[in-house]
């Protein structure tokens, strides 16, 4: 069996991960890697953990309980992923320009998705596939949370822009790719969640074909008609007897675009 890419990875080179049990799994053994320990408040200014702390307690308010996705919260420094210039919002619960017109979420919007794609796992889940990685800090939340990460970029600038915000923390379980994220990545496959971070008009199958059964999709998607059409966060689950579509609350994320640039 070939060796999984090392970080980062490109599309055009990635070989396949291994597939079977683990990456179907939605919610693994006890014997998967432990939930990441809420840190303890530590350092200076925006490396201060107490800043991150302050961010999670607000989640808390807005109703997040996971207890994974609150220590993965408080664990990666969102001020590294964002201009040098927005430093002092980077733990505000605001989305944040990255360039190339795109945007880093909010951290309310990072931890609700990352909360219904774990659904109540009790540990690590399996292999997760993200679309969109933007700066990387989500996949970076993401590398805590499961026990593989592929990461797909459709804009050149911004997969290496993630690269160099990544390589510091040297996390051997996220792989980024340069490709159209609209095509997932079937080598990757099957997938424990998919989550996305552009709102199309429907989920592409692709998408759907990659996802293992007993996985969950999140992602928003495009409600209505229009010019002034929004969006809605969806959460897909594919089971045996087909599959489950739930809308949930308005959200506002870029398009989501096919091809590369």
């Amino acid at each position: 069996m070939k060796q999984r890419p090392a970080f980062p990875a490109k599309l055009d080179t990635a070989v396949r991960a291994r597939t079977g049990a683990q990456g179907a799994t939605v919610a693994p053994s006890a014997s998967m890697a432990r939930v990441p320990a809420v840190p303890q408040p530590q350092g200076l200014g925006m490396d201060s953990t107490a800043v991150r702390m302050n961010m999670v307690q607000k989640l808390r308010g807005q109703g997040i309980t996971d207890a994974a996705v609150l220590a993965a919260m408080g664990a990666i420094e969102r001020h590294r992923f964002v201009d040098s210039g927005l430093v002092n919002q980077a733990y505000e619960d605001t989305s944040l320009p990255i360039g190339l017109g795109q945007t880093i979420s909010k951290p309310g919007v990072v931890s609700r998705m990352a909360e219904l794609m774990r659904n109540g796992a009790s540990g690590k889940i399996g292999r997760v596939l993200e679309i969109g990685t933007g700066c990387g800090y989500q996949a970076a939340v993401l590398s805590l949370l499961a026990t593989e990460v592929y990461s797909i970029e459709r804009l050149r600038g911004l997969h290496d822009k993630a690269r160099d915000n990544l390589r510091h923390l040297r996390l051997p379980n996220v792989h980024l790719l340069f490709g159209d994220g609209m095509e997932g990545y079937a080598k990757g496959a099957p997938y424990a969640a998919i989550i996305a971070a552009a709102g199309g008009e429907a989920v592409p199958q692709a998408w759907v074909e990659q996802l293992a059964v007993g996985g969950r999709l999140v992602a928003p998607v495009v409600t209505g008609t229009g010019k002034g059409s929004a969006q809605a966060l969806l959460v897909l689950d594919k089971t045996p007897q087909g599959v489950r579509q739930t809308l949930l609350e308005p959200v506002h994320f870029v398009p989501l675009k096919s091809g590369v640039a």
